[in-house]
């Protein structure tokens, strides 16, 4: 039998991601779940984003296609929109102005085991 991740677990992953995001980025709860290993997990991505903890960017989390579907957990709404605002991101109607360019893809800008980088010696030969 496959072993399956518990709730708690899967929304601490989640937060993780979601604090890695950089500040004037943006990603979607799909993306998010996809690189946790849960394609369709979306809606469980907008569910942990619904408690999350304060130290958690959730305002930079939106659907896939760059709406604030999420602004009604904040309070007031509009704080969702302001967030972004504030750190460069255009929005207008609550959609995302140019949301491919900024757009934080986890799947290509992570691994899963997040690797510090260091340097190589070059071979001898």
């Amino acid at each position: 039998m496959k072993k399956t991740q518990s709730a708690p677990n899967f929304f601490d992953d989640v937060y993780e991601v979601c604090r890695l995001i950089p500040s004037g980025r943006v990603t979607s709860y799909g993306s998010i779940a996809h690189y946790l290993g849960v394609k369709s997990g979306a809606r469980m991505v907008g569910w942990a984003m619904h408690g999350c903890p304060k130290d958690v960017p959730a305002h930079r989390v939106v659907n896939s296609n760059g709406l604030l579907t999420g602004k009604v957990h904040f309070k007031p709404p509009s704080a969702m929109a302001s967030r972004l605002k504030k750190e460069g991101v255009k929005v207008v109607k609550d959609k995302i102005q140019h949301f491919n360019d900024v757009f934080w893809d986890p799947s290509t800008e992570l691994t899963l085991d997040k690797p510090k980088a260091r340097k190589r010696a070059p071979k001898k030969g």
